[in-house]
C-alpha cells in the first residue's frame, strides 16, 4: 500500500474533488477506461450520501498491489445518524430521501469488493475496491 489521500466531504463542491482523485488514482494504476468509470460512479454516489445522509465525512483513496494486481481502495467514513437496516438500505428501489433508491445497491455492483458498516447513532463506514 502506498501513501493515502484523503479528502474531506463537507459541501457539494467536494463530491468533485473525490471524482477527480478517485479517476486520477484509477488512471495511475491503469485501470481500463470502463473500469474507471465503475470506480468513479460508485465513488461519486458514495460521496454524495455521505453529504447528504451522513452530513459529510472523509473520503481515504489507497493504491493496493497484490502480487502483480493493483487496487484501488476507497473509504467513506461518516459519524452521522447511521443506517438502521443495511440489508433493506442495499435493495434497488429503496431510498429515505427522493432518489431512485439505487445508490448504495448500484455502487456495490460497480466495484470488485463491497464492505459497509453501520448502526444507528454510529455513523456508516463504506470501503470499496475495484481490482486490474
Amino acid at each position: 500500500m502506498l501513501k493515502a489521500e484523503i479528502i474531506s466531504v463537507a459541501a457539494s463542491g467536494d463530491i468533485v474533488a473525490v471524482r477527480h482523485a478517485v479517476r486520477r488514482q484509477a488512471v495511475k494504476i491503469n485501470l481500463s477506461l470502463v473500469d474507471q468509470t465503475k470506480i468513479v460512479t460508485a465513488a461519486s454516489e458514495l460521496a454524495r450520501n455521505m453529504l447528504i445522509y451522513g452530513g459529510g465525512g472523509e473520503v481515504t483513496l489507497e493504491l493496493l498491489q497484490d502480487g502483480v494486481r493493483h487496487g484501488l481502495r476507497v473509504h467513506f467514513v461518516d459519524t452521522g445518524p447511521g443506517i438502521p437496516d443495511i440489508e433493506l438500505a442495499l435493495r434497488d428501489g429503496f431510498t429515505t430521501g427522493k432518489g431512485m433508491g439505487l445508490g448504495l445497491g448500484g455502487a456495490k455492483r460497480l466495484v470488485n469488493q463491497f464492505n459497509i458498516e453501520s448502526a444507528p447513532g454510529k455513523g456508516t463506514r463504506v470501503t470499496i475496491v475495484r481490482w486490474r
